[in-house]
């Protein structure tokens, strides 16, 4: 049986799964990925978060079960599987026991996440402070810092602003104007023109500002809030990328393992 340290990762998204494929292809597999009951992610085809829908996922390879309980999630990594388990509030947490927590929701807020809740607590970008209420942060903003471990303080401040992808930012990710049921004819993995409609919500349609394939996109029928993100298009147009963890992902799990791997080899 594998007894390598129970990791515990808040979120099951795509950055979240890019750092669990990270942990898990370096030995990490007890892992266990807490989400909610209906999970939003955009990037459907790359999260581990689908198996809340699906009841199992794969990703590159790797599989990720939905699971009731711990029972369950120790079941599924003696098949070599990632769980994935529905606590979004970390209810379980004392059940769980993890020796490693990481705060993966990307809120650009802290949801709750304390630092006495694992002997070593990850959070990744802002709305996390090392040494106050996690131990170690990540940085998560593109540029010269990110994926760098932070010891001490806190990472760059939100932006509001997607990272640039060929020169596109704001005009690439698509957000809700309005609370309703979003629509869509689309699919992950379309191309779409600049000005066809992608969906609309109620009603209010979503307008594509570029042309590209369509790399994240909310489910038809979904219903959303102000503000939800509802999908996003990569004027690379390369549709592989499509079933691939991001550049991004990946790199902010190498972060992420570089701090897990510190944490265990410092220990007596």
């Amino acid at each position: 049986m594998n007894q390598t340290p129970i990791i515990a990762i808040r979120g099951a998204g795509d950055l979240a799964t890019g750092i669990a494929m990270r942990l898990y292809r370096a030995g990490l597999r007890r892992i266990i990925m807490l989400e909610t009951g209906h999970p939003l992610a955009v990037r459907r085809t790359v999260a581990f978060s689908e198996a809340v829908y699906h009841g199992e996922v794969q990703v590159e390879g790797v599989s990720a079960v939905f699971t009731e309980n711990m029972e369950e999630a120790a079941a599924a990594w003696d098949k070599d599987a990632i769980a994935i388990l529905c606590d979004p509030c970390l209810l379980k947490l004392d059940e769980i026991k993890p020796e490693i927590l990481i705060d993966a929701i990307i809120a650009k807020k802290n949801l709750g996440t304390e630092i006495h809740m694992a002997p070593l607590v990850i959070g990744l970008g802002p709305g996390f402070t090392a040494g106050e209420n996690v131990h170690k942060v990540i940085e998560t903003k593109r540029g010269h810092h990110m994926s760098r471990v932070i010891h001490e303080g806190a990472a760059e401040p939100n932006t509001g602003i997607p990272g640039s992808v060929k020169g596109f930012t704001v005009e690439r990710v698509y957000w809700a104007e309005n609370g309703g049921v979003f629509n869509t004819t689309f699919d992950i993995g379309d191309e779409i023109s600049e000005g066809e409609t992608l969906g609309d919500v109620d009603g209010t349609p979503v307008v594509a500002k570029i042309s590209g394939v369509i790399r994240g996109l909310l489910r038809n029928g979904t219903p959303v809030r102000k503000r939800t993100k509802l999908g996003d298009i990569d004027p690379r147009a390369t549709k592989t990328y499509c079933g691939e963890v991001s550049d991004k992902a990946l790199s902010i799990g190498g972060g992420v393992l570089e701090a897990v791997c510190a944490h265990i080899f410092s220990k007596d």
